[in-house]
């Protein structure tokens, strides 16, 4: 499967391909390198998009998981860069509960393209995968717009 990483304000990232999709995008520097179309214009357009422009992600996606999760991420990618949405409204949009949306953000495997940064619990920032968690949801928040530095 190839990979490439890039460095980001979180630290390194690694994306992943697998037949002519990307699959993956994980915290970390991937141990084999490889620049293939698809990965060179990924990481161009993360670049651009940690350099604050507001990028539209238009790759091919294939990311693994259920038939739910795959509809609360396709809903996810329609929330627009700088803006928020809820558990609570993806829920309402996409079917089943809050925890159920919450439950398919923690298992995106790959986000900041996946945005699921842009999700907000009723109390406050919810909760975050990445790896610096929280810290890593505020930065691409910030970037976005969404919170002053």
């Amino acid at each position: 499967m190839p990979q490439l990483s890039l460095h980001s304000p979180l630290g390194p990232l690694t994306i992943s391909e697998d037949e002519g999709h990307i699959v993956a995008l994980d915290w970390g520097w991937g141990r084999d390198q490889a620049e293939t179309p698809l990965l060179l214009r990924a990481r161009d357009m993360l670049d651009r998009y940690f350099d604050g422009e507001a990028v539209v992600f238009d790759l091919p996606l294939a990311p693994f998981g259920t038939a739910y999760r795959q509809r609360v991420w396709q809903a996810l990618q329609t929330v627009p860069h700088g803006t928020t949405t809820s558990y609570q409204a993806l829920a309402a949009r996409v079917g089943g509960s809050a925890r159920a949306v919450g439950g398919a953000m923690g298992a995106n495997p790959i986000p900041i393209i996946i945005p699921c940064h842009r999700v907000l619990g009723a109390r406050g920032l919810g909760g975050y995968s990445g790896m610096g968690g929280l810290d890593d949801k505020r930065i691409l928040l910030t970037l976005e717009g969404y919170f002053d530095d």
